[in-house]
């Protein structure tokens, strides 16, 4: 999966439209066109309002498309068996609840879950 098709999960899974998705991280809509199209790789700065934006997006998946553990944030990971295991987020507060768990699958394809929709 090219950067492009990642940054296109991420705009899918939120509901957004390119132009939504541009606004909200803070960069141009024909930036992000651009990006879209291939016509450029995002620029360093645009990953990072990604981020920023996303914070539950792993960074290394969205520069590579492979996840790996990192130690101080809350990541979901592939182990050497390729399967997806939770870290453990010790700085989680009780009050928050899970809004929304998205499985990405490495033929580019996703699925998303709403726990309390039934």
């Amino acid at each position: 999966m090219l950067i492009q098709d990642r940054i296109r999960t991420i705009i899918k899974s939120g509901n957004y439209t390119a132009s939504e998705f541009a606004d909200k991280i803070g960069i141009k809509r024909s930036n992000l066109s651009h990006v879209l199209s291939g016509r450029n790789k995002p620029s360093l700065d645009f990953l990072v309002k990604v981020i920023n934006a996303y914070p539950n997006v792993n960074a290394s998946w969205l520069i590579t498309g492979e996840t790996r553990e990192e130690n101080s944030t809350p990541t979901v990971s592939a182990t050497t068996s390729k399967q997806p295991t939770i870290a453990k987020n010790t700085k989680q507060e009780d009050s928050k609840e899970i809004e929304k768990i998205l499985i990405f699958y490495t033929d580019g394809t996703f699925n998303s879950y709403i726990p309390n929709q039934q």
